[in-house]
Order: structure tokens, then sequence, then C-alpha cells
């Protein structure tokens, strides 16, 4: 009797994990493996998600793959359209993108990524699809800040394409600018283009600038026309700069 109260003191454990054991395995073949499919969903479920949410998930990711994809062409067509463009007086033009531009100064300057590395100097003529962007004031090595044609402190010439009646052209912070003319009967009419006048000493004649809108002729002492701009001067991404190709050439010069 010893003997067996001995060994069951020493075997009892192991006899009760067989129990346990055999009894699991004919839980698991009687329920075809439910049990632990169950189980094993219970544990997973955190980590699966909701199938809604993973469709909403997809579908966000392939519309902001398809946003990218149609912003790619956009700036390959505006690209091309930038290397389409003449230069001013067939001079040097390279296309170079916007990579400053500051909020409180939205409508007056813009820092474009190229500068006296690449023969830009003061001056240099700046363009976008559509016609005039500004002219270039600073230049550093690698960087440029344009003064745009919106600044209210921007002057220049212009002319009535249609009658050749010329003003002066000053921004108006917004896509709009305002000529005021030299002649007090002024012959200008809604719908005529504007263009850079010949008498201008910043920029080359003929350059675009935008559309007359509207008319105020009698109400100031100076004729005067709201000019809607050309270039979406608001949204610009890559613009050209049109500088003398000597400034390139003393360039490579000094850095071969």
């Amino acid at each position: 009797m010893s003997f067996l109260s001995r060994w069951w003191g020493q075997y009892r454990g192991i006899l009760f994990l067989g129990v346990v054991s055999i009894s699991t395995a004919w839980v698991v073949r009687q329920t075809q493996g439910e049990l632990l499919s169950e189980l094993y969903r219970v544990i997973t479920l955190p980590f699966q998600g909701n199938p809604a949410q993973q469709q909403q998930l997809i579908a966000a990711k392939t519309w902001e793959q398809q946003q990218m994809i149609a912003d790619l062409k956009a700036q390959n067509q505006n690209l091309k359209k930038l290397l389409d463009q003449p230069a001013v007086k067939q001079d040097v033009a390279i296309a170079t993108p916007v990579i400053g531009r500051g909020a409180d100064h939205w409508w007056q300057q813009i820092m474009v990524g190229q500068g006296s590395r690449a023969g830009i100097a003061e001056g240099a003529v700046v363009q976008a699809p559509g016609g005039l962007v500004g002219r270039v004031t600073k230049v550093t090595e690698n960087t440029s800040r344009v003064l745009l044609i919106t600044d209210p402190s921007s002057r220049l010439g212009a002319t009535i394409s249609r009658s050749r009646d010329m003003g002066i052209l000053r921004g108006q912070s917004n896509k709009f600018a305002i000529i005021e003319f030299f002649e007090k009967d002024p012959d200008v009419r809604v719908g005529d283009s504007v263009v850079t006048s010949s008498l201008s000493r910043l920029f080359p004649a003929g350059v675009a600038i935008g559309t007359v809108q509207s008319l105020k002729l009698e109400q100031v002492s100076k004729p005067q026309a709201i000019v809607e701009l050309s270039v979406p001067i608001a949204n610009l991404e890559w613009v050209s700069v049109s500088f003398d190709g000597q400034n390139s050439t003393k360039k490579s010069a000094l850095n071969p």
C-alpha cells in the first residue's frame, strides 16, 4: 500500500497532464478544430481591421496615387510650355522652380532655384506660360529673388496692342493690375490685349501682360483700365528666366 502511495505521489502530475492532453485531443477531434479556430479568431481580431475600413484605406491610397500622377503630368505640361516659350530678345532662357514664397508677401515676390551660377543677374526678365511675371532684383549663387508685377510698388510701361495707347501699369496684390494712361482720351476697350511698352526701361517690348476687364475713364483725374493678368501668379510653380547669354559665358569661363 505504501508502494502505491509513493507511486501516486510521484506520477500523479504526469497522469493529470496525460488525461488533459487526451481530453483536449478528443474535443478537437469532435469539434473539428472549431474551438481552436474560434480562439484564434478572437486573438487575431484586433489585428485584422474592419473590412470596410480596409476598403476605405485602399480607395484613399489609390486616389492619392492618382492625384500624384495627375500632378506630375501637370508639371510636365508646364515645363513643356516653358521650354516652347521663346526667350526674350533671343537671350538665354532657363526654366527654374519656385522654391520660396512667404504668406505675408505672396503677391510681392518669389524665390527661384537658380542664381548667378546659372548666369542670372539682377534685372533678368521672368516669365511663365501666358506672359510676364516680374524681374530679378537680387541674386545669390544658387537662388534669385523676383519682384512680381502684382507688387503695388511695381511700375512698368504698358501698351494697348490694338490702339498702341500707352500708360503705366502697377500691381494691386491680386490677379488684377491698373494701367494709368498718358492720354486723356485713350482708345481702349474691354477685351483689349495689354503688352509691355517699347518705352519700358525694365522690360523688352511686346511681352504679354493681360486683358482689359473694365474701364475708369471719367471717374479719375487720369483715365484708367483694370487689367486681368494672363499669368496665374498666385499658383506659380515654375518660371522661365531670360538673361544676357554673355553672363552665362563669363560664368562658365570663371568656373570651368
